[in-house]
């Protein structure tokens, strides 16, 4: 008897050599892209005034940005920071809250009956939380560029870490969206894993400036390499090689997102 994918029960063989299914992937790519522009204002605009607050914080509390880090002035030392958190931010709220909505509402069937492999449907859930984060992303960078007169330095570099951090934490968001039961606990994951994480990655610092102990932790935090390379992007100055980051990151990006296809796949705690 041939074993069938638990997603879609059509034969794993079929499905392993067979062809992608580009428009159950088109649709459920648009479906997600559309939900998150259904309420731009929130989704968009929201984090753009949210960063241009943390901008005007520091710059007051710090004397008007007089301070330098880095050799850098502490706005556009801060700039690159806030940027890669507010892209790490809105992909996990993306997925995360795509899918344990689906789940509490039950239509979580909807995406899980049609012909779609589990490497298709975590490819379509990951296109709606690389599209949200680059649209944040351009949005931030276009106010920098007004407001701070900040541009990239080294721009693919900079769109290079945009995407691997949307990518892990929209996996990241998959996950966590997957095991929660209950909006209750993706609440939990968001407040005591992501937001903590991002908050002491050398967003509003630089690690150099902590004790060894904590320097050596926050090189074991990936979301540090994704601050930092983006910083890079912009500036052209690092706490660590670029090229390292984007080997962590991308090896961290290939186990959650892997994790995530397995989750996927065997329909674990998604079936009703």
């Amino acid at each position: 008897m041939t074993e069938s994918d638990p997603i879609t029960r059509r034969p794993m063989g079929a499905r392993r050599f067979g062809r992608v299914n580009w428009l159950g992937l088109y649709t459920l790519s648009r479906r997600e892209i559309m939900r998150f522009m259904a309420v731009w204002q929130q989704t968009v605009f929201a984090p753009l005034m949210t960063a241009g607050l943390f901008v005007i914080v520091f710059a007051v509390a710090l004397g008007r940005g007089d301070r330098e880090v880095m050799g850098l002035p502490y706005l556009a030392f801060l700039g690159p920071g806030i940027l890669m958190m507010s892209v790490i931010q809105n992909s996990f709220a993306n997925t995360s809250s795509s899918i344990i909505a689906s789940k509490m509402q039950g239509n979580i069937v909807d995406t899980l009956m049609p012909p779609l492999s589990g490497g298709e449907i975590l490819a379509g859930y990951l296109i709606g939380a690389v599209a949200r984060a680059g649209l944040v992303a351009l949005v931030i960078g276009t106010g920098m560029a007004l407001v701070l007169h900040q541009l990239p330095t080294h721009p693919l570099v900079a769109a290079v870490f945009v995407v691997l951090g949307a990518l892990l934490m929209g996996g990241l968001g998959l996950v966590g969206g997957i095991l929660a039961q209950k909006f209750d606990q993706m609440a939990a994951i968001s407040n005591f894993i992501v937001t903590p994480l991002s908050f002491l990655s050398g967003t509003f610092y630089s690690i150099e400036a902590l004790p060894p102990v904590f320097r050596a932790i926050s090189h074991a935090n990936p979301i540090f390499y994704l601050i930092d390379g983006a910083r890079y992007g912009f500036t052209g100055v690092s706490d660590a090689s670029p090229v390292l980051g984007f080997c962590f990151c991308l090896a961290v990006v290939i186990g959650v997102c892997s994790l995530a296809w397995w989750l996927l796949r065997s329909g674990y705690r998604l079936k009703p």
